[in-house]
């Protein structure tokens, strides 16, 4: 009896070790997570969040090709990227679908991408989702705004239509920054995003 005893407890430790960590999410205020994980950019360059971050903060955005929401929201994308680059805070758009990396997200699908919406900051390939896990992000587009000291100042949506721009009220996101830029804490700092599930592999 002892001896099973401690070989289900030996069992018990060993299996525990292999447990992946469970990844919670980020609250405003947390640090930048997973800052110095090298991704592929569609350049081809290894880039990091660190490396991405512009002077005035860090703009990460979890995207896609082909989700309808991206679609949707292609135009408040541009804009809003272009935003953040015009007052110094970097922008990199990450894709998580490992499910999907065979088609519709592959690498050269992503470029071909970007090419049509004429990015001009990164995007890049996020293998086994690892910053998709470490984020707790979940769908496309998922934005999460880092201030100068790679602190969280806003998660959620670009806005509060996030499928009809006609009737969008409330700039979340550019509010947000704009706020940051100001010195003053983000009066709206979480909403809700809507958009399609990240494509984990199982």
């Amino acid at each position: 009896m002892i001896k099973a005893t401690f070989y289900l407890s030996c069992c018990t430790i060993l299996l525990s070790s292999f447990h992946p960590t469970r990844e919670v999410p980020l609250e405003p205020g947390s640090p930048l997570p997973k800052s110095e994980v090298a991704c592929t950019d569609i350049s081809g360059k290894e880039i990091s969040l660190a490396t991405a971050k512009g002077t005035n903060g860090l703009l990460v955005i979890f995207g896609s090709n082909q989700c309808p929401y991206m679609l949707r929201n292609q135009e408040r994308l541009r804009n809003i990227c272009q935003y953040a680059s015009k007052n110094k805070i970097g922008v990199i758009m990450v894709n998580s679908n490992e499910a999907a990396r065979t088609g519709s997200e592959s690498f050269a699908a992503m470029k071909q991408y970007a090419s049509s919406q004429q990015f001009s900051w990164y995007y890049v390939v996020d293998r086994n989702a690892v910053l998709a896990n470490a984020f707790d992000a979940n769908h496309t587009p998922e934005c999460f705004l880092f201030d100068k000291n790679s602190r969280l100042a806003y998660k959620g949506g670009i806005d509060d239509s996030p499928g009809n721009a006609d009737a969008v009220k409330t700039r979340l996101l550019q509010n947000a920054i704009n706020e940051m830029l100001a010195g003053k804490p983000v009066s709206i700092n979480t909403s809700h995003s809507l958009g399609c599930n990240i494509k984990r592999n199982l």
